[in-house]
């Protein structure tokens, strides 16, 4: 009686070997497929663009002093008023045109090591700021305020609250095109990388895109804007 049973059990154990066996290389095959599956290449691609700003931020700031505290103010007003003259008959118009409170300095409140008494006691700085999109034309009175200058108007200049600023609002308007050119472009690499290690370019297998930066073309030309972005793509490779 115990004979077939020992028969039976070597045959299901020659079964179960052969079993593992065969599951142990189907799993090794599927190993290496899916590794020649996963083979990729990552690459980049680059989009730039140069658009030119569509606001522009000019802030004016002119200097006062005088002895008397009311004819200082007497003089901002006059001084205010020429300056909203100028522009307006410039092209600029009187809704583009904002004024800041008067920054007034008493010189007499400050102490001085030698005592040495001031010329004028007070002091003050007015800001007219002009806010427009018409950049173009603003550029243009920029270089004709020298003429104001040559009237006594003292304005001031090299601080940070004299800058003129350079505003690109339309970036949604460029974002597709840069992003289809800069997939573009990183597909191509990715071709040619595949090409040269005689592989066939896959599908995407992700994808990010950078953040876009807008900074001044450079120092001269800060109204002239560089838009740019890259995007990261990893594509799938096989023979």
């Amino acid at each position: 009686m115990k004979e077939p049973y020992k028969g039976s059990a070597v045959i299901l154990g020659a079964c179960v070997i052969l079993g593992l066996t065969s599951l142990g290389y189907l799993l090794g095959q599927a190993a290496l497929d899916v590794k020649e599956y996963e083979r990729t290449v990552t690459v980049k691609g680059l989009s730039e663009q140069e658009h030119e700003a569509n606001i522009v931020i000019w802030p004016i700031q002119f200097a006062e002093a005088s002895n008397d505290l009311e004819k200082l103010y007497v003089k901002i007003e006059s001084v205010k008023s020429r300056i909203q003259s100028f522009l307006e008959t410039h092209g600029i118009d009187e809704n583009e045109i904002s004024f800041s409170f008067p920054a007034i300095t008493d010189k007499s409140a400050q102490q001085y090591g030698n005592n040495a008494k001031p010329r004028f006691r007070y002091t003050a700085l007015q800001t007219v700021t002009v806010y427009s999109k018409n950049v173009q034309g603003v550029r243009t009175v920029m270089n004709s305020l020298i003429a104001l200058g040559k009237q006594g108007i003292v304005f001031t200049a090299g601080n940070y609250q004299t800058q003129t600023e350079y505003i690109f609002t339309r970036l949604n308007e460029v974002k597709p095109d840069m992003i289809e050119e800069a997939t573009r472009k990183a597909r191509e690499v990715a071709q040619k990388f595949a090409s040269d290690s005689q592989s066939a370019l896959g599908k995407i297998k992700r994808a990010s895109q950078g953040q876009f930066s807008i900074y001044p073309r450079d120092k001269n030309n800060p109204h002239i804007k560089k838009v740019r972005v890259v995007s990261t793509v990893e594509y799938y490779l096989s023979d």
